[in-house]
């Protein structure tokens, strides 16, 4: 059964409760949908350590393996928020052109 939830992008929280912290956006889930987004936030999360570790070696942004990875798993989460989304949700990522 699909509830509603509140995304924040940022910090890669799934919220229940609207109050509990700011948010991004709002979806319509089920658990399954929720598990799947969450698996989406902690591959980008360990990503972005990877890039961090890394930033002390040179290197050009495009050819780090660990940044494609990273805009990779960022993609899939908006398309997921996207697919999950309210209409004013869907609208918002869409005037946004990252799909």
């Amino acid at each position: 059964m699909k509830k509603r939830y509140y995304v924040a992008v940022g910090s890669g929280e799934i919220l229940e409760d609207q109050g509990a912290s700011s948010y991004n956006f709002e979806i319509d889930a089920d658990e399954e949908d929720v598990f799947h987004l969450s698996e989406l936030f902690d591959l980008a999360d360990t990503d972005s350590r990877l890039s961090l570790y890394r930033a002390h070696v040179p290197t050009n942004y495009h050819e780090d393996k660990n940044n494609h990875d990273y805009d990779d798993h960022l993609q899939q989460i908006y398309r997921k928020i996207h697919e999950l989304g309210t209409e004013r949700t869907r609208e918002h990522i869409e005037s946004m052109g990252i799909l």
